[in-house]
């Protein structure tokens, strides 16, 4: 293959899904090249196609319903499109790898990490067990998992969102393919986390001359890591050229509008005299270790150790830091979700010591909306159902006219049309989806609302949708929020303070406007750098 031949040339592709007699167009004739080193991004909002596009260069979609009326998807000069399941199988792993963007739904949550990635070096390499394991530590190592060897043994479920998707990057490494495809590699990442492992892939790129199709929704990695850029709407390319050329000169209404979507919004003012809601003194969350036969306690991981914290009443405190650093296990800790140490109060009762029983009318005033609004809606059920359920079990006395008046007009405050109530989640995007479970929490009339990553997975543009969306509820029902996250511009637009928190212990607290504008700590340092220009994250501050 000559240098001026593409690597992957995908030449006039379009995809169709064809159900109950009816097709749509999902991708429409669709046309790039990726060459030998070069980094293509495919950029646009959800359901634009750009992950369809992507499954296409493999034949991973589902085939019927799936089928291509139109292209070529030539990978080395061969149509990838035409070729049997069999010459798929050498080319993908091996050639080809692809990192997804949902490490849960991709990991065999019945395996250990170390299996999986050996598992794939055996295969492919033919690599002993010894061999492979050496080769697993070192890959873990690379994408930064802190004491690979104690994670070997880990199942997907005993990792953090970021800590898998780095295990599924190790995973696509592990055979040094010529064409990464990554999905949306970065979204459940920590700001430091990404820039390790886009330093990673740029190592990788430089020295074996990786060739990458990067799909993304967020712009500002694809500024400091594409070479070229495609943006896609309603399964077209709208606009492609060098990146420096399309951020400095966009030409369509629509990459304009991707370039200047970004969650803006002021937490509101700290009020005189605001009632506490929530409080915890020493919060201690302790996992133990266990080891030898009769299986005794020999160390424990202190995912939370000594927390003191205070929110109070139509204010947001943001809890940032790296993936395992501790913010999710301590924002479960206050809503009484797991046991803990140390006094907790809500709304002036000391709760650390309730029993699930008398938890249970507690559960209407305080809420949580998790990270994956997909993974928490029934799929199942039907989006009134979903909604109207906790109304079922705090407010049984209302008619079922009331409930479905109710259902359809918490619909409307969070910008979904009350019609839809009837349909189910599957059939509506992330953005409406995290909408739907906002609803959920807000129906109850709560008074604290616990918000775990719940915009991580979202386009920008719907990301300050549902910023605006969280600051103007807050607003109209004086709700304290407990805002986890590790986007801090996400965190800058909400957060009145904010605590760092890093291997289970606070950092640095303070108010909000002091920890962005003028952090004291280096890891604070840090996590600012990195979350608002990549290329100036202080080096060695970050634990691997």
């Amino acid at each position: 293959m000559s240098n001026n031949t593409p690597l992957l040339s995908v030449q006039d592709l379009s995809v169709a899904f064809t159900q109950g007699g009816v097709t749509t167009t999902a991708v429409d004739h669709v046309s790039f090249d990726i060459h030998r080193g070069e980094t293509v991004a495919l950029v646009g909002e959800s359901g634009s196609g750009k992950s369809v596009s992507a499954l296409s260069v493999m034949k991973l979609l589902p085939y019927p319903p799936a089928s291509h009326p139109s292209g070529r998807v030539l990978f080395k000069g061969e149509d990838l499109l035409d070729s049997d399941e069999r010459d798929l199988r050498r080319v993908r792993g091996n050639d080809i790898t692809m990192i997804f963007q949902e490490p849960m739904t991709s990991l065999n949550p019945l395996h250990t990490i170390e299996r999986q990635i050996g598992e794939i070096l055996q295969m492919h390499l033919g690599v002993t067990e010894t061999q492979a394991r050496e080769r697993t530590i070192e890959l873990l190592n690379q994408v930064g998992i802190r004491d690979p060897e104690k994670r070997l043994d880990a199942y997907p479920h005993q990792l953090s969102g970021g800590q898998r998707q780095r295990v599924m990057i190790a995973m696509s490494l592990a055979n040094e393919p010529e064409l990464l495809i990554a999905d949306e590699p970065t979204t459940a990442l920590d700001v430091t986390v990404q820039a390790q492992i886009l330093e990673l892939l740029s190592v990788l790129k430089r020295e074996r001359g990786l060739s990458m199709l990067f799909i993304t929704h967020d712009l500002g990695i694809v500024r400091k890591f594409a070479d070229r850029v495609c943006v896609m709407t309603k399964g077209k390319i709208v606009e492609h050229g060098p990146t420096a050329e399309i951020f400095e000169n966009p030409q369509h209404d629509y990459t304009k509008h991707l370039l200047a979507a970004e969650p803006k919004g002021n937490p509101p003012e700290k009020l005189a005299g605001a009632s506490t809601v929530l409080s915890g003194d020493d919060i201690k969350v302790w996992f133990p270790i266990k080891a030898g036969f009769l299986r005794k306690t020999v160390d424990h991981v202190k995912a939370v150790d000594g927390i003191n914290l205070q929110l109070k009443a139509g204010q947001t405190l943001g809890v940032v830091g790296e993936s395992g650093s501790g913010k999710t296990t301590l924002g479960l800790a206050l809503t009484r979700m797991i046991s803990s140490e140390g006094k907790i109060s809500f709304t002036g009762r000391d709760i650390h010591d309730y029993s699930f029983k008398e938890m249970k009318p507690l559960r209407r005033e305080m809420q949580i909306v998790f990270q994956d609004p997909y993974g928490s809606l029934s799929p199942r059920m039907s989006v009134a159902e979903i909604i109207a359920e906790g109304l079922e079990l705090h407010r049984p006395e209302l008619s079922a006219n009331e409930v479905d008046d109710m259902v359809a007009g918490v619909l409307g405050e969070v910008g979904l049309e009350p019609a839809t109530r009837h349909r189910y989640p599957h059939e509506f995007s992330g953005g409406q989806r995290q909408r739907i479970a906002i609803a959920r929490a807000m129906i109850l009339e709560p008074k604290f609302v616990m918000l775990d990553e719940p915009t991580s997975a979202l386009d920008m543009s719907v990301q300050a949708q549902v910023v605006e969306l969280l600051l103007r509820l807050q607003e109209e029902r004086n709700l304290a929020y407990l805002f986890i996250s590790h986007d801090l511009k996400v965190v800058r637009a909400l957060a009145n303070d904010v605590i760092v928190m890093r291997l289970g212990k606070v950092v640095e607290h303070g108010d909000s406007t002091q920890i962005f504008d003028d952090p004291r700590e280096d890891y604070t340092k840090a996590l600012m750098a990195a979350a608002f220009d990549l290329e100036t994250a202080p080096a060695g501050v970050v634990s691997q």
